[in-house]
């Protein structure tokens, strides 16, 4: 949620009571301050090692600008586990700290990745133990009912000209997987006089027949894609910039992903 002027304020407000915490916690010791920083940091560093690793396995074809080794590799993920286990025997208490703030922060994450399912246990036990209450229950379920409907009534949007229908099925299965929705826009922009393929609306086709639950719209513009054409249609269509995707951008694409303004990248 953003301020009149645009501003992430919630993030900036959790962000410097979680260190005031951490400094509390720590009675304002910077050896122990640095300890828990270095914990963090090390652990960062071994997931950006472990995402590599991911990247060579499954997306070794994806275009980037640097490519590591895979020696190098394992010697730095070596590097940084070595560091981490020297830091967490030298200092057990600061491993204390540090997981009393990660393993919520896990929790969190999990609780977000499945708030419907966790929804619909509340209403089940709801349910089961407030039958008496007719009127108490009755408000509590349509009240669920209406969050959960909400929920899965965001609209996503997925741009894409030419994906083979293997590719869209797997933009399918992502978004069966990790998103809350029943509605996607199939977004194409073309040149003036431009328009898809018969065989991408056939895979299209066929994709939506494979995925009855969600509700697949296509549209397609006359436009260039780029932050232009994403902003307007996210204010058009009142969706915000994270809820739309692209697929893996070739060699020759004028923008940098962070220049799109949010929007999420299917590899």
């Amino acid at each position: 949620k953003k301020n009149k002027n645009g501003s992430s304020y919630r993030i900036a407000i959790s962000f410097f009571l979680l260190c005031v915490s951490i400094l509390l916690l720590t009675n304002g010791k910077l050896s122990a301050l640095a300890g828990v920083y270095t914990i963090a940091f090390l652990s960062v560093m071994a997931l950006f090692g472990i995402g590599n690793i991911l990247l060579k396995i499954k997306r070794k074809n994806l275009p980037r600008p640097e490519k590591s080794s895979w020696l190098s590799l394992l010697l730095a993920i070596s590097a940084v586990i070595i560091a981490l286990v020297g830091n967490v025997i030298l200092n057990p208490a600061y491993l204390g700290v540090f997981m009393g703030y990660f393993i919520p922060a896990i929790l969190l994450v999990m609780i977000m990745l499945n708030r419907t399912l966790i929804l619909k246990i509340i209403l089940q036990i709801i349910k089961y133990f407030l039958t008496p209450v007719q009127a108490f229950l009755k408000k509590s379920n349509n009240g669920i009912l209406q969050l959960i409907n909400k929920i899965n009534s965001q609209e996503f949007v997925y741009f894409t000209k030419d994906d083979d229908v293997e590719a869209l099925n797997m933009v399918m299965l992502y978004i069966k997987r990790n998103e809350h929705t029943k509605k996607i826009k199939v977004v194409s922009a073309f040149e003036k006089g431009v328009k898809a393929t018969d065989q991408f609306v056939s895979d299209l086709d066929v994709i939506d027949r494979e995925y009855p639950a969600i509700k697949i719209e296509y549209i397609q513009l006359e436009d260039s894609f780029g932050p232009d054409l994403i902003n307007r249609l996210s204010k058009e269509w009142g969706i915000p910039v994270n809820f739309m995707f692209i697929g893996s951008p070739g060699n020759h694409f004028p923008y940098k992903i962070e220049q799109l303004g949010g929007v999420r990248l299917i590899i």
